[in-house]
């Protein structure tokens, strides 16, 4: 099933490590399929490594798995509110790059100072608000999702291709997988140019993680109830 997809997909994942996007397992890419109504996504904590095209899993929009052994990435929740919200986008990625992710953290946009930023953002890098620990408890994936289509109610995802959560890290998204890595790629290299153009000025401190979210991030992985990776 999506055979083509699927090699798609894994081939982004890889190039995400390869890109120096990812370490460890911090990071996943999916695709769509608009005539199915269905999604390939990476595995949830397994190595880049040892992870093949036949690994990926593919899920319906309602999150429910059609085909795969292993489970699909924790992050699944938001990259189905793109599909289900985002005309014409049918890859999405996310990573913890490290320029990107510190301006996430710092609760910033990044703003628009160059030519580069302007060929593949149509204005700032928007940030999304902070999610209620409300949000953060009861459906934390899915919110984060439900956060970035609000953010985008008057952007054009196309044309504004990615999103910093506050406290988080980067999603972008594309008309394609490859076309969702690209503007990962993009968006860590004018994180890091903005960061620069800003060093001649007094830095602006970081308000640090909210706590509630950096729990449920330990608890998600490590805790009693843990549901990232796979049942050991």
């Amino acid at each position: 099933m999506l055979e083509q997809l699927k090699e798609d997909v894994f081939k982004a994942n890889q190039r995400l490590v390869s890109s120096g996007l990812v370490v460890l397992t911090w990071g996943n890419a999916s695709g769509f399929d608009p005539a199915t109504g269905l999604v390939v996504i990476k595995p949830s904590g397994v190595d880049y490594d040892r992870m093949t095209a036949a690994d990926m899993v593919v899920v319906d929009l309602d999150g429910k798995v059609v085909e795969g052994n292993l489970r699909p990435s924790s992050d699944t929740a938001t990259h189905i509110a793109f599909y289900r919200n985002f005309a014409g986008v049918k890859g999405a990625v996310h990573t913890h790059s490290v320029e990107a992710t510190a301006w996430a953290q710092a609760c910033r946009e990044i703003p628009a100072y160059g030519t580069t930023h302007a060929d593949t953002f149509h204005g700032p890098v928007p940030l999304t608000r902070i999610l209620t620990e409300q949000e953060v408890t009861e459906a934390y994936e899915a919110n984060t999702g439900k956060v970035i289509v609000e953010r985008f109610r008057d952007l054009e995802p196309l044309a504004v291709p990615g999103v910093l959560v506050a406290g988080h890290a980067p999603f972008t998204w594309g008309r394609d997988p490859q076309d969702a890595v690209d503007h990962a790629i993009a968006l860590e290299a004018i994180a890091k140019m903005a960061r620069l153009t800003e060093a001649v000025n007094a830095a602006k401190p970081a308000p640090g993680l909210v706590p509630y979210v950096g729990e449920k991030h330990y608890q998600r992985k490590h805790g009693k109830n843990a549901y990232y990776g796979q049942i050991r």
